[in-house]
Protein backbone atom coordinates (compact mmCIF):
# COMPACT_ATOMS: atom_id res chain seq x y z
CA UNK A 1 0.00 0.00 0.00
CA UNK A 2 1.49 3.36 -1.02
CA UNK A 3 1.88 6.15 1.54
CA UNK A 4 -0.83 8.23 -0.15
CA UNK A 5 -3.28 5.33 -0.32
CA UNK A 6 -2.56 4.43 3.31
CA UNK A 7 -3.18 8.02 4.43
CA UNK A 8 -6.44 8.14 2.45
CA UNK A 9 -7.54 4.87 4.05
CA UNK A 10 -6.91 6.16 7.57
CA UNK A 11 -8.74 9.44 6.97
CA UNK A 12 -11.76 7.79 5.34
CA UNK A 13 -12.08 4.96 7.86
CA UNK A 14 -11.79 7.42 10.75
CA UNK A 15 -14.80 9.30 9.36
CA UNK A 16 -16.70 6.06 8.81
CA UNK A 17 -15.97 4.75 12.31
CA UNK A 18 -16.93 8.04 13.93
CA UNK A 19 -15.88 8.32 17.58
CA UNK A 20 -16.21 4.66 18.56
CA UNK A 21 -12.71 4.69 20.06
CA UNK A 22 -11.45 1.44 18.55
CA UNK A 23 -8.22 1.00 16.58
CA UNK A 24 -8.70 1.44 12.86
CA UNK A 25 -8.44 -1.75 10.80
CA UNK A 26 -6.90 -1.93 7.34
CA UNK A 27 -10.38 -2.19 5.90
CA UNK A 28 -13.93 -3.17 6.77
CA UNK A 29 -16.33 -5.83 5.56
CA UNK A 30 -19.77 -4.64 4.56
CA UNK A 31 -22.28 -7.42 5.19
CA UNK A 32 -25.30 -6.94 2.94
CA UNK A 33 -27.94 -9.38 4.15
CA UNK A 34 -31.22 -9.54 6.02
CA UNK A 35 -31.02 -13.22 6.97
CA UNK A 36 -31.04 -13.54 10.77
CA UNK A 37 -28.46 -16.34 10.84
CA UNK A 38 -26.10 -14.32 8.65
CA UNK A 39 -26.49 -11.34 10.96
CA UNK A 40 -25.95 -13.51 14.03
CA UNK A 41 -22.80 -15.11 12.59
CA UNK A 42 -21.48 -11.68 11.64
CA UNK A 43 -22.03 -10.27 15.12
CA UNK A 44 -20.56 -13.32 16.83
CA UNK A 45 -17.36 -13.03 14.78
CA UNK A 46 -17.12 -9.30 15.48
CA UNK A 47 -17.60 -9.97 19.20
CA UNK A 48 -14.72 -12.48 19.24
CA UNK A 49 -12.46 -10.01 17.46
CA UNK A 50 -13.54 -6.89 19.34
CA UNK A 51 -14.50 -5.22 16.07
CA UNK A 52 -16.96 -2.67 14.80
CA UNK A 53 -19.36 -4.25 12.32
CA UNK A 54 -20.86 -2.70 9.17
CA UNK A 55 -24.24 -4.07 8.07
CA UNK A 56 -26.03 -2.67 5.04
CA UNK A 57 -29.50 -2.84 3.53
CA UNK A 58 -30.26 -2.18 -0.13
CA UNK A 59 -32.94 0.13 -1.48
CA UNK A 60 -35.01 -2.77 -2.82
CA UNK A 61 -34.63 -4.77 0.38
CA UNK A 62 -35.52 -2.05 2.90
CA UNK A 63 -37.30 1.25 2.23
CA UNK A 64 -40.08 3.44 3.58
CA UNK A 65 -42.62 1.25 1.76
CA UNK A 66 -41.22 -1.98 3.22
CA UNK A 67 -39.14 -3.33 0.34
CA UNK A 68 -39.08 -7.04 -0.36
CA UNK A 69 -38.28 -7.81 3.30
CA UNK A 70 -41.32 -5.88 4.51
CA UNK A 71 -39.03 -3.73 6.68
CA UNK A 72 -38.66 0.03 6.84
CA UNK A 73 -35.23 1.40 7.84
CA UNK A 74 -36.44 1.74 11.44
CA UNK A 75 -37.68 -1.86 11.35
CA UNK A 76 -34.33 -3.06 10.00
CA UNK A 77 -32.45 -1.26 12.75
CA UNK A 78 -34.69 -2.85 15.39
CA UNK A 79 -34.22 -6.25 13.73
CA UNK A 80 -30.42 -5.93 13.87
CA UNK A 81 -30.41 -4.65 17.43
CA UNK A 82 -32.64 -7.53 18.63
CA UNK A 83 -30.14 -10.03 17.28
CA UNK A 84 -27.26 -8.04 18.77
CA UNK A 85 -28.94 -8.09 22.19
CA UNK A 86 -29.49 -11.85 21.93
CA UNK A 87 -25.75 -12.48 21.46
CA UNK A 88 -24.53 -9.72 23.77
CA UNK A 89 -23.04 -7.53 21.05
CA UNK A 90 -22.97 -3.78 21.85
CA UNK A 91 -25.31 -1.82 19.58
CA UNK A 92 -22.86 1.10 19.74
CA UNK A 93 -20.37 -0.95 17.70
CA UNK A 94 -22.80 -1.43 14.80
CA UNK A 95 -22.61 0.85 11.76
CA UNK A 96 -25.71 0.67 9.57
CA UNK A 97 -25.49 1.54 5.89
CA UNK A 98 -27.85 1.98 2.97
CA UNK A 99 -26.77 0.65 -0.43
CA UNK A 100 -27.78 1.89 -3.91
CA UNK A 101 -30.09 4.50 -2.40
CA UNK A 102 -31.90 6.17 -5.26
CA UNK A 103 -34.85 5.70 -7.58
CA UNK A 104 -34.16 2.05 -8.44
CA UNK A 105 -37.20 0.55 -6.61
CA UNK A 106 -39.47 2.94 -8.51
CA UNK A 107 -37.67 3.16 -11.87
CA UNK A 108 -40.84 2.12 -13.71
CA UNK A 109 -42.38 5.42 -12.61
CA UNK A 110 -41.60 8.85 -14.01
CA UNK A 111 -38.32 10.40 -12.91
CA UNK A 112 -40.14 13.03 -10.83
CA UNK A 113 -42.15 10.44 -8.91
CA UNK A 114 -39.22 8.05 -8.50
CA UNK A 115 -36.89 10.76 -7.18
CA UNK A 116 -39.54 12.07 -4.76
CA UNK A 117 -39.81 8.57 -3.30
CA UNK A 118 -36.04 8.24 -3.24
CA UNK A 119 -35.82 11.45 -1.18
CA UNK A 120 -38.38 10.05 1.26
CA UNK A 121 -36.36 6.83 1.49
CA UNK A 122 -33.10 8.66 2.23
CA UNK A 123 -34.81 10.68 4.95
CA UNK A 124 -36.16 7.47 6.50
CA UNK A 125 -32.67 5.92 6.50
CA UNK A 126 -31.14 8.95 8.21
CA UNK A 127 -33.96 9.27 10.74
CA UNK A 128 -33.45 5.60 11.65
CA UNK A 129 -29.79 6.25 12.42
CA UNK A 130 -28.08 4.85 9.32
CA UNK A 131 -24.63 6.42 9.14
CA UNK A 132 -23.32 5.37 5.70
CA UNK A 133 -25.26 6.09 2.51
CA UNK A 134 -24.34 4.97 -1.00
CA UNK A 135 -26.07 7.41 -3.34
CA UNK A 136 -26.90 5.71 -6.64
CA UNK A 137 -29.11 7.59 -9.09
CA UNK A 138 -27.60 6.21 -12.29
CA UNK A 139 -30.63 4.30 -13.57
CA UNK A 140 -33.08 5.77 -16.04
CA UNK A 141 -36.75 5.88 -15.09
CA UNK A 142 -39.86 5.25 -17.21
CA UNK A 143 -39.51 8.42 -19.25
CA UNK A 144 -35.71 8.25 -19.66
CA UNK A 145 -32.97 6.27 -21.40
CA UNK A 146 -31.46 3.34 -19.47
CA UNK A 147 -28.09 5.09 -19.02
CA UNK A 148 -27.93 8.68 -17.79
CA UNK A 149 -25.25 11.32 -18.23
CA UNK A 150 -22.76 11.60 -15.40
CA UNK A 151 -23.81 15.17 -14.70
CA UNK A 152 -27.47 14.24 -14.23
CA UNK A 153 -26.56 11.29 -12.03
CA UNK A 154 -24.41 13.57 -9.85
CA UNK A 155 -27.09 16.26 -9.66
CA UNK A 156 -29.61 13.70 -8.43
CA UNK A 157 -27.11 12.32 -5.90
CA UNK A 158 -26.61 15.86 -4.60
CA UNK A 159 -30.38 16.25 -4.31
CA UNK A 160 -30.51 13.10 -2.16
CA UNK A 161 -27.58 14.32 -0.08
CA UNK A 162 -29.57 17.50 0.56
CA UNK A 163 -32.51 15.43 1.77
CA UNK A 164 -30.20 13.42 4.03
CA UNK A 165 -28.58 16.53 5.50
CA UNK A 166 -31.99 18.07 6.18
CA UNK A 167 -33.20 14.87 7.86
CA UNK A 168 -30.10 14.77 10.07
CA UNK A 169 -30.67 18.34 11.21
CA UNK A 170 -34.35 17.82 11.91
CA UNK A 171 -33.92 14.51 13.73
CA UNK A 172 -30.75 15.36 15.64
CA UNK A 173 -28.96 12.38 14.11
CA UNK A 174 -25.28 12.30 13.25
CA UNK A 175 -24.85 13.50 9.64
CA UNK A 176 -24.02 10.47 7.47
CA UNK A 177 -20.92 9.72 5.47
CA UNK A 178 -21.47 9.23 1.74
CA UNK A 179 -20.35 6.82 -0.93
CA UNK A 180 -20.62 8.04 -4.52
CA UNK A 181 -20.14 6.34 -7.86
CA UNK A 182 -22.11 3.70 -9.67
CA UNK A 183 -19.70 1.76 -11.86
CA UNK A 184 -20.40 -1.52 -10.16
CA UNK A 185 -21.40 -5.09 -10.94
CA UNK A 186 -25.16 -5.56 -11.12
CA UNK A 187 -26.67 -6.18 -7.65
CA UNK A 188 -26.65 -9.91 -6.93
CA UNK A 189 -24.05 -10.68 -9.59
CA UNK A 190 -23.95 -10.98 -13.35
CA UNK A 191 -26.50 -12.99 -15.28
CA UNK A 192 -24.07 -14.23 -17.94
CA UNK A 193 -20.88 -16.28 -18.16
CA UNK A 194 -17.87 -14.18 -17.24
CA UNK A 195 -14.72 -13.67 -19.23
CA UNK A 196 -12.52 -10.70 -18.35
CA UNK A 197 -14.25 -7.90 -16.47
CA UNK A 198 -13.48 -4.37 -17.55
CA UNK A 199 -11.79 -2.34 -14.82
CA UNK A 200 -12.95 1.25 -14.26
CA UNK A 201 -10.71 3.65 -16.14
CA UNK A 202 -8.68 6.06 -14.03
CA UNK A 203 -10.19 8.98 -15.94
CA UNK A 204 -13.71 7.77 -15.19
CA UNK A 205 -13.02 7.64 -11.45
CA UNK A 206 -11.57 11.16 -11.51
CA UNK A 207 -14.56 12.44 -13.47
CA UNK A 208 -16.97 10.85 -11.00
CA UNK A 209 -15.42 12.83 -8.19
CA UNK A 210 -15.27 16.05 -10.22
CA UNK A 211 -18.92 16.02 -11.32
CA UNK A 212 -20.09 15.22 -7.79
CA UNK A 213 -18.03 18.06 -6.34
CA UNK A 214 -19.65 20.45 -8.82
CA UNK A 215 -23.15 19.07 -8.26
CA UNK A 216 -22.92 19.16 -4.44
CA UNK A 217 -21.67 22.74 -4.57
CA UNK A 218 -24.44 23.86 -6.93
CA UNK A 219 -27.05 22.15 -4.75
CA UNK A 220 -25.88 24.04 -1.67
CA UNK A 221 -24.48 20.97 0.10
CA UNK A 222 -20.82 21.48 -0.71
CA UNK A 223 -20.02 21.16 3.00
CA UNK A 224 -21.16 17.51 2.83
CA UNK A 225 -18.27 16.73 0.46
CA UNK A 226 -16.09 16.49 3.57
CA UNK A 227 -18.08 13.37 4.47
CA UNK A 228 -17.74 11.66 1.11
CA UNK A 229 -15.40 8.82 2.09
CA UNK A 230 -15.37 6.49 -0.90
CA UNK A 231 -16.09 6.02 -4.59
CA UNK A 232 -17.61 2.82 -5.97
CA UNK A 233 -15.57 1.53 -8.90
CA UNK A 234 -15.07 -1.79 -10.68
CA UNK A 235 -11.68 -3.33 -9.81
CA UNK A 236 -12.30 -6.37 -12.00
CA UNK A 237 -14.16 -8.62 -9.54
CA UNK A 238 -17.49 -10.26 -10.28
CA UNK A 239 -19.47 -13.45 -9.99
CA UNK A 240 -22.09 -14.88 -12.29
CA UNK A 241 -24.31 -17.91 -12.03
CA UNK A 242 -21.55 -20.44 -12.61
CA UNK A 243 -18.15 -18.76 -12.30
CA UNK A 244 -16.18 -16.04 -10.51
CA UNK A 245 -13.84 -13.40 -11.95
CA UNK A 246 -10.90 -13.17 -9.53
CA UNK A 247 -9.11 -9.94 -8.70
CA UNK A 248 -5.87 -9.35 -10.61
CA UNK A 249 -4.03 -6.44 -8.97
CA UNK A 250 -1.89 -5.66 -12.01
CA UNK A 251 -5.01 -4.77 -14.02
CA UNK A 252 -6.13 -2.16 -11.45
CA UNK A 253 -2.87 -0.22 -10.99
CA UNK A 254 -3.90 2.75 -13.15
CA UNK A 255 -7.21 2.99 -11.32
CA UNK A 256 -5.49 2.76 -7.94
CA UNK A 257 -3.15 5.62 -8.91
CA UNK A 258 -6.19 7.93 -9.02
CA UNK A 259 -6.31 7.81 -5.20
CA UNK A 260 -3.06 9.77 -5.06
CA UNK A 261 -5.05 12.85 -6.11
CA UNK A 262 -8.14 12.10 -4.02
CA UNK A 263 -7.19 13.20 -0.53
CA UNK A 264 -9.07 11.34 2.18
CA UNK A 265 -10.94 9.00 -0.19
CA UNK A 266 -10.84 5.27 -0.73
CA UNK A 267 -12.57 2.84 -3.05
CA UNK A 268 -15.53 0.59 -2.26
CA UNK A 269 -15.60 -2.80 -4.00
CA UNK A 270 -18.92 -4.52 -4.65
CA UNK A 271 -19.55 -8.22 -5.43
CA UNK A 272 -16.40 -9.42 -3.69
CA UNK A 273 -18.22 -12.66 -2.77
CA UNK A 274 -16.23 -15.87 -3.42
CA UNK A 275 -12.88 -14.07 -3.74
CA UNK A 276 -10.07 -15.96 -1.96
CA UNK A 277 -8.33 -14.40 1.03
CA UNK A 278 -5.26 -13.40 -1.01
CA UNK A 279 -7.42 -11.50 -3.50
CA UNK A 280 -9.32 -9.73 -0.72
CA UNK A 281 -6.04 -8.72 0.93
CA UNK A 282 -4.75 -7.40 -2.38
CA UNK A 283 -7.93 -5.34 -2.81
CA UNK A 284 -7.42 -3.74 0.60
CA UNK A 285 -3.75 -3.11 -0.21
CA UNK A 286 -4.89 -1.25 -3.32
CA UNK A 287 -7.20 1.07 -1.41
CA UNK A 288 -10.43 -0.92 -1.86
CA UNK A 289 -10.91 -0.80 1.89
CA UNK A 290 -14.69 -1.42 1.96
CA UNK A 291 -15.46 -4.96 0.78
CA UNK A 292 -19.09 -5.81 0.17
CA UNK A 293 -20.36 -9.37 0.58
CA UNK A 294 -23.86 -10.84 0.72
CA UNK A 295 -24.88 -13.68 -1.61
CA UNK A 296 -21.71 -15.60 -0.72
CA UNK A 297 -22.88 -15.79 2.90
CA UNK A 298 -26.37 -17.08 2.14
CA UNK A 299 -24.81 -19.46 -0.42
CA UNK A 300 -22.78 -20.95 2.44
CA UNK A 301 -25.92 -21.19 4.58
CA UNK A 302 -27.82 -22.96 1.79
CA UNK A 303 -24.96 -25.46 1.43
CA UNK A 304 -25.16 -26.22 5.15
CA UNK A 305 -28.95 -26.62 5.11
CA UNK A 306 -28.88 -28.97 2.11
CA UNK A 307 -26.08 -30.97 3.76
CA UNK A 308 -28.10 -31.25 6.95
CA UNK A 309 -31.12 -32.36 4.92
CA UNK A 310 -29.08 -35.23 3.45
CA UNK A 311 -27.87 -36.18 6.94
CA UNK A 312 -31.43 -36.16 8.30
CA UNK A 313 -32.54 -38.53 5.53
CA UNK A 314 -29.73 -40.99 6.34
CA UNK A 315 -30.39 -40.93 10.06
CA UNK A 316 -34.12 -41.50 9.65
CA UNK A 317 -33.83 -44.12 6.93
CA UNK A 318 -36.03 -41.87 4.80
CA UNK A 319 -35.20 -42.36 1.13
CA UNK A 320 -36.52 -38.89 0.31
CA UNK A 321 -33.20 -37.10 0.68
CA UNK A 322 -33.51 -33.53 -0.49
CA UNK A 323 -36.89 -32.84 1.08
CA UNK A 324 -35.91 -29.22 1.76
CA UNK A 325 -34.79 -28.73 -1.84
CA UNK A 326 -38.13 -30.06 -3.06
CA UNK A 327 -39.98 -27.53 -0.92
CA UNK A 328 -37.76 -24.67 -2.09
CA UNK A 329 -38.26 -25.68 -5.72
CA UNK A 330 -42.02 -25.58 -5.31
CA UNK A 331 -41.86 -22.13 -3.72
CA UNK A 332 -39.55 -20.72 -6.39
CA UNK A 333 -41.64 -22.09 -9.24
CA UNK A 334 -44.81 -20.65 -7.71
CA UNK A 335 -43.15 -17.23 -7.22
CA UNK A 336 -40.62 -16.77 -10.03
CA UNK A 337 -40.20 -13.00 -9.87
CA UNK A 338 -36.91 -13.10 -7.92
CA UNK A 339 -35.12 -15.47 -10.31
CA UNK A 340 -36.81 -15.53 -13.72
CA UNK A 341 -34.96 -12.51 -15.09
CA UNK A 342 -31.60 -13.78 -13.83
CA UNK A 343 -31.50 -17.43 -14.92
CA UNK A 344 -31.63 -18.67 -18.50
CA UNK A 345 -30.96 -21.82 -20.52
CA UNK A 346 -32.80 -25.12 -20.64
CA UNK A 347 -35.32 -26.24 -18.06
CA UNK A 348 -32.66 -28.36 -16.35
CA UNK A 349 -30.12 -25.52 -16.43
CA UNK A 350 -32.59 -23.14 -14.80
CA UNK A 351 -33.43 -25.73 -12.14
CA UNK A 352 -29.74 -26.11 -11.33
CA UNK A 353 -29.30 -22.34 -11.11
CA UNK A 354 -32.31 -21.90 -8.83
CA UNK A 355 -30.54 -23.96 -6.16
CA UNK A 356 -26.83 -23.69 -6.85
CA UNK A 357 -26.10 -20.41 -8.64
CA UNK A 358 -23.40 -18.17 -7.18
CA UNK A 359 -25.95 -15.37 -7.52
CA UNK A 360 -27.97 -17.26 -4.89
CA UNK A 361 -31.38 -15.93 -5.83
CA UNK A 362 -32.81 -18.58 -3.50
CA UNK A 363 -31.93 -16.19 -0.66
CA UNK A 364 -35.07 -14.18 -1.42
CA UNK A 365 -37.23 -17.18 -0.54
CA UNK A 366 -36.00 -18.16 2.95
CA UNK A 367 -38.38 -15.68 4.66
CA UNK A 368 -41.38 -17.38 2.97
CA UNK A 369 -43.55 -19.06 5.62
CA UNK A 370 -43.34 -22.46 3.90
CA UNK A 371 -39.56 -22.23 3.66
CA UNK A 372 -39.22 -21.16 7.30
CA UNK A 373 -41.41 -24.07 8.38
CA UNK A 374 -39.40 -26.53 6.28
CA UNK A 375 -36.13 -25.32 7.84
CA UNK A 376 -37.58 -25.54 11.36
CA UNK A 377 -38.82 -29.07 10.67
CA UNK A 378 -35.42 -30.07 9.30
CA UNK A 379 -33.58 -28.81 12.37
CA UNK A 380 -36.10 -30.57 14.62
CA UNK A 381 -35.51 -33.91 12.82
CA UNK A 382 -31.81 -33.85 13.55
CA UNK A 383 -30.30 -35.27 16.77
CA UNK A 384 -28.72 -33.12 19.48
CA UNK A 385 -25.28 -34.29 18.38
CA UNK A 386 -24.81 -35.10 14.69
CA UNK A 387 -22.33 -37.95 14.01
CA UNK A 388 -18.93 -36.66 12.94
CA UNK A 389 -18.74 -39.19 10.13
CA UNK A 390 -21.85 -37.74 8.50
CA UNK A 391 -20.50 -34.23 8.91
CA UNK A 392 -17.38 -35.43 7.10
CA UNK A 393 -19.53 -36.84 4.31
CA UNK A 394 -21.97 -33.96 3.79
CA UNK A 395 -20.41 -30.89 5.46
CA UNK A 396 -16.76 -31.58 4.78
CA UNK A 397 -15.65 -27.95 5.08
CA UNK A 398 -16.77 -27.93 8.70
CA UNK A 399 -15.39 -31.35 9.65
CA UNK A 400 -11.94 -30.15 10.88
CA UNK A 401 -13.54 -27.57 13.19
CA UNK A 402 -15.92 -30.18 14.58
CA UNK A 403 -13.18 -32.77 15.20
CA UNK A 404 -10.96 -30.15 16.85
CA UNK A 405 -13.87 -29.05 19.06
CA UNK A 406 -14.11 -25.51 17.71
CA UNK A 407 -17.66 -26.13 16.49
CA UNK A 408 -20.36 -28.09 18.33
CA UNK A 409 -21.93 -30.75 16.05
CA UNK A 410 -25.44 -29.32 16.40
CA UNK A 411 -27.51 -28.30 13.40
CA UNK A 412 -27.83 -24.60 14.20
CA UNK A 413 -24.19 -24.31 15.22
CA UNK A 414 -23.15 -25.90 11.95
CA UNK A 415 -25.21 -23.36 9.98
CA UNK A 416 -23.55 -20.50 11.84
CA UNK A 417 -20.13 -22.09 11.33
CA UNK A 418 -20.71 -22.35 7.58
CA UNK A 419 -21.46 -18.62 7.37
CA UNK A 420 -18.52 -17.82 9.63
CA UNK A 421 -16.20 -19.78 7.33
CA UNK A 422 -17.31 -17.59 4.43
CA UNK A 423 -16.59 -14.48 6.54
CA UNK A 424 -13.14 -15.64 7.66
CA UNK A 425 -11.21 -14.50 4.52
CA UNK A 426 -12.61 -11.00 5.01
CA UNK A 427 -11.41 -10.88 8.60
CA UNK A 428 -7.93 -11.86 7.44
CA UNK A 429 -7.93 -9.27 4.66
CA UNK A 430 -9.10 -6.32 6.75
CA UNK A 431 -7.25 -6.95 10.03
CA UNK A 432 -4.32 -4.68 10.94
CA UNK A 433 -0.92 -6.09 10.03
Amino acid sequence: MSAAVDQNRQIALAKLFGDRGLPLPRGITSVCSAHPLVIEATLRRAARQGDVVLIEATCNQVNQEGGYTGMTPADFRAFIERIAASVGFPAARIILGGDHLGPNPWRKLSADDAMARAEAMVRAYVEAGFEKLHLDTSMGCADEPVALADELTAARAARLAGAAEDAARRSGRRPPVYIIGTEVPPPGGATHALDEIEVTRREAAVKTLDVHREAFTQAGVGYALERVVAIVVQPGVEFGNANVALYRPERAQKLISALDGMKGLLFEAHSTDYQPAAALSALVDGGFAILKVGPGLTFALREALYGLDAIAAILSGDKRAGRLAVTMEEIMLAQPSHWSGHYSGTTDEQRLQRHFSYSDRIRYYWPDARAATAVDELLARLPEAIPETLISQHLARLYPDVVEKRVVPKARDLCLAAIDAALAPYATATAPR
